[in-house]
């Protein structure tokens, strides 16, 4: 499955490889971010923050502030998908480093999207950008894609029903318990503050069976 931040972070890793072999700390920071995503996306926090760690330390090995920016890039759009939010503190004391692609980037997962360079987005954002974020979720073909970018719009206050519903859906499809338990939470409150108690019930049982996986 292609995960956006790992792709993208590293298109402009291997960007400026010739054809000659990548250097073994762009292969390492590649498969220790990989790690990072999955195991962040199972809710595995411990592993996830060794793997992290890994990746971080891998490009540090450069000297180069640009390529620990865009690590720590790839780590806020992964939080993004799961809906913990933050400003990006470590990659923003490194950005004076990172490319016009990077910081549109930056700027489009804070949902503040007046600093955005469109063409400088990864192309399955284009329609949600020119739409204002009102477009169909189910669009975007990639389901971690998708998931950043509904998390970037309930950061925003933009999202609809429908796209949380998308959110809710793609996590479980793919397994990926730490997003699904974050959405059904948005979920549960919508159904508490709607009085709607047989949704309250469903809800519930769906995030005690997730909790129930965790350890398995």
């Amino acid at each position: 499955m292609n995960r956006l931040p790992t792709l993208f972070i590293l298109a402009a890793l291997t960007g400026c490889a010739s054809n000659l072999p990548p250097p073994d700390w762009q292969t390492n920071t590649q498969s220790a971010l990989e790690s990072f995503e999955k195991s962040y996306l199972d809710g595995s926090a411990a592993s996830a923050n060794l793997s992290f760690a890994r990746a971080r330390a891998q490009a540090a090995r450069t000297g180069q502030p640009q390529w620990v920016a865009r690590v720590e890039l790839a780590r806020c759009a992964t939080r993004t998908a799961a809906l913990e939010f933050d400003d990006c503190p470590a990659y923003a004391v490194l950005k004076d480093g990172a490319s016009p692609e990077e910081r549109s980037y930056a700027a489009f997962l804070t949902g503040d999207w007046r600093a955005v360079d469109g063409k400088a987005l990864p192309g399955q954002y284009a329609a949600l950008l020119n739409a204002g974020g009102a477009t169909d979720l189910g669009q975007i073909a990639d389901p971690f894609s998708r998931l950043i970018a509904a998390g970037v719009l309930f950061r925003q206050g933009s999202i609809a029903p429908a796209g949380i519903a998308t959110a809710i859906g793609t996590a479980s499809a793919q397994g990926w318990r730490r997003p699904l338990l974050a959405w059904l939470g948005v979920e549960l409150k919508r159904a508490e503050a709607a009085g709607d108690q047989a949704a309250v019930a469903r809800l519930r049982q769906r995030i005690s069976l997730v909790e129930s996986s965790i350890g398995h």
